[in-house]
């Protein structure tokens, strides 16, 4: 992974970790609720056909995520975001 993709991720968990909103499963889905988020910190989320949504970067490869309310099973080929019920958080898993 490029410095500028770590350093992009970086940004991604901080924003996914430390909301501008509360995810609040009952009032809205955590797919919307990760893209107002990103929207929120300034980042391009677009629609991508075979995940959840996309985040286009300058210079560099547009980055596509799921959204899952469960750490089980995931596929580890596309980068996650992760919420947990538990402890009422949420994180970010990048693809292997």
């Amino acid at each position: 992974m490029s410095e500028k993709i770590t350093q992009i991720f970086k940004l991604i968990e901080d924003t996914i970790t430390n909301p501008p909103i509360p995810h609040e499963p009952y009032k809205q889905s955590l797919k919307a609720w990760a893209m107002y988020c990103l929207r929120y910190k300034g980042f391009i989320v677009v629609y991508a056909q075979n995940a959840d949504f996309a985040i286009e970067t300058k210079g560099a490869e547009k980055l596509y995520f799921k959204v899952s309310n469960s750490p089980d099973d995931l596929d580890d080929s596309i980068n996650w975001i992760v919420w947990d019920n538990g402890t009422k958080t949420a994180s970010v898993i990048p693809k292997k």
